[in-house]
């Protein structure tokens, strides 16, 4: 063998010899560093916000239980309720009416549930001459419990023929106020200008001559003139 090829040969032989020194050294280094970073990835992995459960690392952690200490019972306060005071109602008073087309006093009286001597008492013109009444007439319409007013006691002491003036009332006729006064039909009819045989209106004034006549028992008839006031006053015959 030459030198020449003697001496390629001994580089050839370091070389391999330096490659087989080299090899083991760079996979020591790559294990080394493979370590570093799986370490480095398995601390962050552990200390992140949601670690894994790890069955070998990880033991059962008792879970609390909450107890209740019942409050000591407090006093319910009692409600007095305090009584409402009562409501007096407010009496009511007479009120005006304004006669429309149609009515007469047996309507008013049944729309408002008076009587028709409550009405008539409170409306003397219209007791004077209960026909008189028209649409646009005011009458006064009375409560339903308004007392009616009490009769005018008649003097005891009329001559024969004295005149007293009497208002007719429910179930009037001329023969029952004649008995009533010591009177006739006939006489009572010619002094109020009616007939005998007239229909007695409850309201009507009539002129009654007392005292003329012997007083007889008479029947009463029952008449289908509505209720009124009656009053009777006294006259002197001129």
């Amino acid at each position: 063998m030459s030198e020449t090829e003697h001496r390629a040969a001994d580089v050839i032989d370091a070389y391999r010899r330096r490659r087989g020194r080299m090899l083991p050294l760079l996979l020591g280094g790559l294990a080394v560093v493979l370590l570093v970073v799986g370490s480095f990835l398995v601390v962050v992995w552990l200390t992140g916000d949601q670690p894994p459960s790890l069955p070998f690392l990880s033991t059962d952690t008792p879970t609390p239980t909450l107890t209740f200490t019942p409050l000591p019972p407090t006093d319910t306060p009692t409600i007095t309720l305090t009584p409402l005071p009562s409501e007096t109602p407010t009496p009511e008073g007479p009120k005006t009416y304004i006669v429309e087309a149609g009515d007469s006093l047996f309507s008013i009286a049944e729309e408002f549930g008076i009587s028709i001597d409550q009405l008539l008492a409170y409306n003397p013109e219209v007791a004077a001459n209960p026909n008189s009444i028209g649409v646009g007439s005011e009458i006064i319409i009375p409560p339903a419990d308004a007392p009616l007013p009490s009769l005018t006691p008649l003097p005891t002491n009329l001559a024969p023929g004295a005149r007293i003036e009497y208002v007719v009332v429910t179930g009037d006729t001329l023969q029952a106020i004649a008995a009533k006064f010591n009177s006739t039909a006939e006489a009572i009819a010619t002094a109020s200008k009616i007939l005998v045989t007239d229909v007695l209106f409850v309201g009507k004034v009539l002129v009654v001559p007392v005292n003329i006549a012997t007083p007889t028992p008479t029947s009463r008839v029952p008449s289908a003139t509505p209720p009124a006031t009656s009053t009777a006053t006294p006259t002197r015959v001129p």
